[in-house]
């Protein structure tokens, strides 16, 4: 695992989604598109949905794709909290820079994610809890792309 690109990811998340960036244009048809670009590297969130959804995220450097994640996830409860997502994404981990961190708690909220594998080939899952009652769920996985 490169600490460049790994650096790279961790900071393009923070600045788009996760930050609040602003959208970019639409991709696809009622797209919600994030765009983050330092020299020749550039990183795409892209998802379809809200209360259901299904993305993906890319990097790709000097215009070759080298690693992608696709994410389908849907808020099952109430009170669902997209600013504690986010504000839990803002935690993304170097050693498993895929979403958030293991666990984060904040008030009645709590986040977990559960990974398996490497930035190579990795699947996962993310829940929120709200006093303890499942409210979210997503499911991701991805890796290295050739």
């Amino acid at each position: 695992m490169d600490k460049k690109i790994i650096s790279f990811l961790i900071r393009a998340k923070q600045a788009t989604y996760a930050g609040k960036g602003a959208e970019t244009a639409s991709s696809r048809v009622k797209s919600h598109d994030l765009v983050y670009k330092e020299g020749d590297r550039m990183y795409l969130d892209t998802y379809l949905g809200g209360g259901k959804f299904a993305g993906e995220e890319a990097l790709w450097a000097s215009d070759v794709p080298f690693w992608s994640m696709n994410y389908v996830g849907r808020v099952i409860g109430e009170p669902f909290s997209g600013d504690f997502l986010k504000e839990a994404l803002l935690h993304v981990p170097e050693e498993k820079p895929f979403r958030g961190p293991e666990h984060y708690a904040n008030g009645d909220y709590t986040y977990d994610c559960e990974v398996t594998g490497d930035f190579e080939w990795f699947q996962g899952r993310e829940t929120i809890c709200y006093k303890g009652d499942l409210i979210y769920e997503c499911y991701f996985h991805g890796g290295s792309i050739e």
